[in-house]
């Protein structure tokens, strides 16, 4: 048996699942309730009154997050001990620290790979802030980030968030599919010669993301310009990348930052110096900073990222519902939840605990979202009246960014989009009844509401951060690594078998006999 499933508390936290608060009763869901179920840090507030917890409940996850040691789990991984690994089995070991890429300003590890880290991190940014310092005001306009996976989804997300905040005339562009296409449309929007292009690649071998930098170093060349003068790396030390004759400038990433929580390592970082400006980038960083010191906050009714991730294993692991959708209702954070997707699915979407034991319970939800209130007109059908309950997260701001708003019929836009925000939240909650079965809304739809003043650079570091450990809260409890994702490398390694099919092919070489399967799919375009 599991450790998750011998914890106390569980057998508790299965008992009240049979019989949770029905939120759609007459007089359960109150503004007394609501009150008493939020809480509030850094100008964050989560209200979760909208969930199905009781007293009784919330008691038997504080437990369960003790059992499970979670508060001395964060402080080792903040710490720089060696947690990225699966006891008894070959596997990647390693520190995690992240977090020390944002942990050089009133600093929270007291570990002292920690300590070394964080020092990195800000000779980097020194750096950083060296080489932006040494550039001509208007020498470049755009830059084109190269990088597949955490290399794009995260920073593309913060930078959209924060697009607002943006230095005039600067904007930046994203290209991570090996589809020719996405190359292609981006590099006909951008003037070359006042072009960055920062390649992003921890190993320097990505093989998606140097095939997309070939491609537009042969664009520039085709322009008569020099590549060296333009691309800048964000590599390992010592990597393929790391050459100062391809590279008018390299940045350094270390093995204990994982691609999706790489946003706050230079991975994110050149970019958002450059569209931002250091000030606005280290607001950012603090934001982050800020939240992973909440983190590390031993009482969970004042640790956000605990309490949000308790309350994800109660609907998961005890009230089976096997999704979480994320919709929040701002426009910037557009691609916020297909960053959350891969932090948290690629983090704790795992069979295995660490000890290399099959586990015995549900692990990592499916992760997935949309803006409000586009969804509104798409899948909300399904979510208050489908078969399937699906447990959501919202996120909304008392301001929008532009500050630009008007008001149309007697209130704002913005305080049209918090109305719907709110609506849902109850509407999902409390449900409707009626005679009309088609009109019947059963409710009872477990959700929460995380409130904060604006979307703005700290603003934004602290959400980020919220979720990071929220994830990692999630596996330390589920006794599972967090901080791999083997299960991206079959798809990769059958991928380059056909690569080497087609290269045979072209040079007309017999390419079916290792692999057959992929000449069959590969004989199937022909005639297309």
């Amino acid at each position: 048996m599991s450790a998750f499933n011998q914890y106390s508390s569980v057998e508790k936290l299965k008992q009240l699942a049979e019989k949770p608060i029905d939120l759609s009763k007459n007089g359960a869901l109150t503004p007394k309730r609501l009150e008493e179920m939020m809480v509030e840090s850094l100008n964050l507030k989560l209200c979760y009154g909208t969930e199905r917890v009781n007293e009784k409940v919330m008691e038997a996850l504080f437990e369960l997050a003790k059992e499970a040691n979670v508060h001395e789990k964060m402080a080792s991984m903040q710490n720089g001990e060696v947690i990225n690994k699966i006891e008894g089995f070959e596997s990647e070991n390693r520190m995690v620290l992240h977090t020390a890429m944002r942990d050089f300003f009133d600093r929270a590890a007291e570990g002292e790979e920690a300590k070394q880290a964080a020092a990195l991190a800000y000779a980097e940014m020194e750096k950083l802030k060296a080489f932006f310092d040494g550039l001509g005001k208007d020498e470049f306009t755009d830059l084109i980030q190269v990088g597949i996976g955490g290399s794009e989804l995260g920073p593309k997300a913060i930078y959209l968030a924060l697009e607002a905040f943006s230095k005039p005339g600067k904007r930046v562009h994203f290209i991570s599919n090996v589809d020719p296409d996405d190359a292609a449309n981006v590099i006909r929007k951008v003037p070359l010669n006042k072009t960055l292009v920062v390649i992003v690649s921890k190993s320097g071998t990505t093989l998606e993301t140097l095939t997309n930098e070939e491609l537009i170093r042969k664009k520039f060349q085709e322009e008569g310009l020099s590549p060296t003068n333009h691309f800048l790396a964000v590599t390992g030390k010592g990597s393929p990348m790391d050459n100062p004759e391809k590279y008018r400038k390299s940045f350094y990433i270390w093995d204990y930052v994982g691609g999706r929580y790489s946003a706050t390592s230079m991975v994110g970082c050149v970019m958002l110096a450059f569209a931002l400006g250091m000030e606005k980038l280290l607001e950012f960083l603090r934001g982050a900073n800020s939240m992973d010191k909440v983190a590390l906050s031993e009482d969970p009714r004042k640790n956000l990222p605990l309490l949000s991730a308790l309350l994800g294993i109660w609907n998961h692991n005890f009230l089976n519902l096997p999704t979480t959708a994320i919709i929040p209702y701002s426009q910037a954070m557009s691609r916020f939840p297909a960053h959350l997707q891969q932090c948290d699915m690629e983090s704790n979407g795992k069979r295995i605990d660490r000890h290399g034991n099959e586990v015995d319970f549900w692990t990592g939800p499916i992760i997935w979202g949309e803006v409000g209130t586009n969804g509104q007109h798409s899948f909300y059908q399904l979510i208050h009246q489908g078969t399937i309950t699906v447990p959501v997260e919202f996120i909304g701001f008392a301001e929008n960014q532009f500050q630009e708003d008007s008001p149309f019929k007697e209130t704002t836009s913005q305080e049209k989009l918090l109305a719907n925000l709110f609506a849902q939240s109850i509407g999902l909650a409390t449900g409707e009844k009626s005679d009309n079965p088609n009109k019947f809304f059963p409710g009872n739809r477990p959700n929460r509401v995380l409130l904060a003043k604006k979307c703005d650079p700290y603003t934004m570091g602290a959400l980020l951060s919220y979720y990071e450990n929220k994830v990692a809260f999630q596996g330390f409890i589920w006794d599972i690594n967090s901080f791999d994702q083997e299960g991206v490398q079959l798809g990769k390694v059958l991928a380059n078998k056909i690569i080497d099919q087609f290269a045979k092919k072209s040079q007309g070489e017999e390419y079916g006999k290792e692999f057959p399967l992929g000449a069959f799919y590969i004989d199937q375009l022909k005639g297309l």
